[in-house]
């Protein structure tokens, strides 16, 4: 009876280590609605604009919401990439990889995971008319997975290291 306690719990922890990049996809597929278009991020985006700048022209304005949107790109992707590092380290960790090696692993699994999310929205995008869909999205929010990966990676590297030298 232990051991099938055991099993269970062992599989609801699998699962609930892939939570987080769910809800990451489930991040991407409520923002790639006719919501979220360029139309209807800039009338409720530009009042906050106004309020925290002063008033833009129109032109301005447009550079600006391309701006905000692409930035938008690079981070949200970036955050996608690291919910699914957590969920493949998880995973891994318990596959016994060793520590160096399973960090690298996770961490190109998570940038492929993210940058075959980004195809797939993109994909999704070009079938809505108030949408447009640009192989140059992908390539930012492959740059904001990578980002991210490598800003971790050397993170831990630099925890890492801080340990060993108090530990010596």
């Amino acid at each position: 009876m232990k051991a099938m306690d055991s099993f269970k719990s062992s599989r609801l922890r699998a699962i609930l280590d892939w939570v987080p990049a769910a809800l990451s996809v489930l991040m991407i597929v409520l923002e790639s609605t006719a919501t979220m278009s360029a139309n209807n991020t800039s009338q409720w985006l530009y009042p906050y604009w106004v309020r925290l700048f002063g008033p833009v022209s129109t032109a301005h304005w447009a550079e600006v919401h391309h701006l905000i949107r692409k930035t938008g790109h690079f981070v949200g992707y970036g955050v996608v990439s690291l919910a699914f590092f957590y969920s493949w380290r998880q995973t891994l960790l318990r596959m016994a990889v060793k520590h160096w090696t399973l960090w690298r692993r996770a961490s190109v699994l998570a940038v492929v995971c993210t940058l075959l999310i980004a195809i797939l929205d993109e994909y999704h995008q070009s079938f809505l008319p108030s949408r447009t869909s640009s192989p140059k999205d992908v390539c930012i929010d492959l740059c904001g997975a990578i980002t991210a990966q490598l800003f971790l990676l050397l993170v831990i590297q630099l925890f890492t290291r801080r340990l060993r030298l108090r530990a010596a």
